[in-house]
């Protein structure tokens, strides 16, 4: 059974509009859609492709006008009018908010080591200004409603064949697969019930999807005031940890493992070495 990415795809959507627009930003819903579903408006089609272990799969981002110049809008961090329709710089913008998403993506599934998809590479290809396209046979449209700080905004995405095994999850429709649903938190369920007992892991189910900071700590110093104030750009700062020692790993500031610092496609990563109370 593949391994499925649609957390990853929806929470790098959230992070990356988050970063790139400084606004707060989730992915409150995704719906399958079809063909008569799809909204006759204007829209920036990208395409990118998806290197899924050795087999090429092609992904079409869909941004609709609405939804593409609130992002240049936001990116030039809302001093200009907000335009109505979609020129050269508000396709740039969509661009390079699409390049980042996809790389985004590929950085997180390889640090999950997945067996069936590793070594995932994007590459961006054509953009173009079109209307909202017929959903053709072998491929799904997914709508990604975007709350965007107050706004709900849509980003539509075409997944052709060779994706559809590692995206069966994206919706909340049971009816998508079951079976692949519950093949995935069967670990998850069962470590919960050796510790709480089986009565409390459906009422725990309902914390899964909450949203934790996580953060790595290189090391710490203590300082004084005096030094503190003295410091200028260009300071070198020495820090307790030695480079050859494991990473501290937190959650919402909360010690909970240790790793080693790693790169993954030019990004730094980190890979878990050791969860539990530190010795």
């Amino acid at each position: 059974m593949a391994s499925d990415i649609s957390n990853i795809i929806k929470n790098e959507i959230a992070s990356t509009l988050e970063s790139l627009l400084s606004a707060s930003s989730n992915v409150e819903e995704v719906v399958l859609v079809n063909s008569e579903d799809l909204e006759d408006c204007e829209s920036i089609n990208t395409t990118v492709s998806f290197d899924l272990g050795g087999n090429e799969s092609k992904w079409n981002y869909f941004v609709p006008v609405a939804t593409a110049t609130q992002f240049e809008y936001l990116m030039l961090g809302g001093v200009t009018d907000l335009k109505d329709k979609i020129d050269d710089e508000i396709t740039d913008a969509v661009k390079e908010i699409i390049s980042t998403i996809s790389g985004s993506i590929c950085t997180s599934v390889n640090a999950q080591g997945f067996g069936d998809i590793s070594g995932i590479k994007s590459t961006m290809g054509d953009s173009s200004v079109i209307s909202l396209p017929n959903r053709s046979d072998n491929n799904k449209i997914y709508k990604f409603i975007v709350k965007l700080n107050d706004d709900n905004l849509d980003i539509y995405i075409s997944f052709d064949g060779g994706s559809l095994p590692f995206v069966e999850l994206l919706t909340n429709d049971k009816s998508s697969n079951d079976s692949t649903s519950e093949v995935n938190t069967n670990s998850q369920t069962s470590i919960i019930s050796s510790l709480l007992g089986e009565e409390s892991v459906d009422n725990l189910r309902l914390l899964f999807d909450i949203k934790m900071r996580l953060s790595v700590r290189l090391g710490t110093k203590v300082c004084l005031l005096r030094d503190v104030i003295s410091w200028d750009i260009g300071e070198i700062i020495e820090l307790s940890q030695m480079t050859s020692e494991p990473l501290d790993i937190l959650v919402n500031g909360v010690v909970i493992g240790t790793g080693e610092a790693i790169i993954v496609d030019g990004k730094f990563g980190v890979k878990i070495k050791h969860i539990g109370k530190i010795k």
